[in-house]
């Protein structure tokens, strides 16, 4: 289903607002410090396990303040996803350039999802080396 001029509008003007509103909280609070304005992981709290979002917070902090390396440390799939996820909603909506038509074939199959997410959710919880690298530093 296709949304009409209008109403994609609206949207896209409604996820820049957002979107600005996000960085601006962002480059202006340290998630790293108490006090912050930014919920903890609940999942964290009650289980002591990282989630797949841990460490999304400080990475997008990171990102806002262009360190790269260290948001890529905080989240590497969520760091890994950030150009992926716009191309998908934008495929979704109805902008389907050809020269992305293998890579969304791709990344909108739901197979891959049902075995990254957990897979990636296991692994950065796993207490050996290489799999401490996907823990939030």
């Amino acid at each position: 289903m296709a949304l009409s001029r209008p109403l994609w509008i609206a949207t896209l003007a409604s996820a820049a607002l957002a979107a600005g509103a996000g960085f601006w909280l962002l480059r202006t609070y340290d998630p790293n410090v108490a006090g912050n304005p930014f919920p903890p992981c609940m999942f964290r709290a009650f289980t002591g396990w990282f989630c797949i979002g841990c460490g999304l917070t400080r990475a997008m902090h990171a990102l806002a303040h262009g360190d790269l390396v260290r948001a890529f440390a905080m989240n590497p799939l969520g760091v890994s996803l950030i150009g992926v996820v716009p191309l998908m909603l934008a495929w979704s909506g109805g902008w389907q350039p050809r020269v992305l038509a293998p890579l969304m074939r791709w990344v909108l199959e739901p197979k891959l999802w049902l075995v990254l997410l957990p897979g990636y959710w296991v692994a950065r919880n796993l207490p050996w080396f290489p799999f401490t690298l996907l823990a939030p530093g």
